[in-house]
């Protein structure tokens, strides 16, 4: 029997608390605001063995050592984009349809509602859904789902909590962010 292939997890401390992340040799699969517990049962259903960072091949630790950096240059205001290599294996099919679109049809400091996103993927009757998909993002913060807010303009949702939602939110309209968190 084969082995499963592996994917590294690392917590990393950023200007948002902790974020966990996770890579496979070739990709960042996971950057989340999962616990440790959470994000092994996530890595397992896509089908994933999570090891300690200790236990990371060269390639997993260059993978995660490039998204903290990218994530923290994001955060501190000094880059607008991310170019670690992604894999979206950990999400559904339609939470990937979803969030792969994000950045394109809302670039930075843009926000839209979940009707108005549902409605730019060819689903105008599924905002719920919508909404279910962006809460499975498995890329929080590099795949941009802290931009689609409720209607109105009202914060709702995010796995990161309303805080952390605001914070991404204000530095993206180039508004001072507020305190870290």
């Amino acid at each position: 029997m084969r082995t499963p292939p592996t994917a590294a997890l690392a917590a990393h401390r950023n200007l948002l608390g902790s974020l966990t992340l996770a890579a496979t040799d070739e990709a960042l699969v996971l950057c989340a605001f999962d616990d440790r517990e959470q994000a092994v049962a996530r890595i397992a259903r896509g089908g994933l063995t999570a090891v300690d960072a200790d236990a990371a091949t060269p390639a997993q630790l260059r993978i995660i050592e490039e998204a903290g950096r990218q994530v923290d240059a994001y955060l501190e205001g000094r880059s607008r984009t991310f170019t670690v290599p992604m894999d979206l294996r950990l999400a559904t099919p339609f939470s990937r349809t979803t969030v792969e679109r994000l950045d394109s049809l809302l670039p930075y400091g843009v926000t839209g509602t979940y009707a108005e996103l549902a409605a730019a993927l060819g689903r105008p009757r599924a905002a719920r859904a919508v909404g279910t998909a962006l809460g499975a993002n498995p890329l929080c913060v590099v795949l941009p789902c802290h931009r689609v807010v409720g209607s109105g303009g009202r914060l709702t949702g995010y796995a990161g909590g309303v805080e952390a939602k605001r914070f991404l939110l204000d530095l993206e309209s180039g508004g001072t962010p507020a305190a870290s968190l």
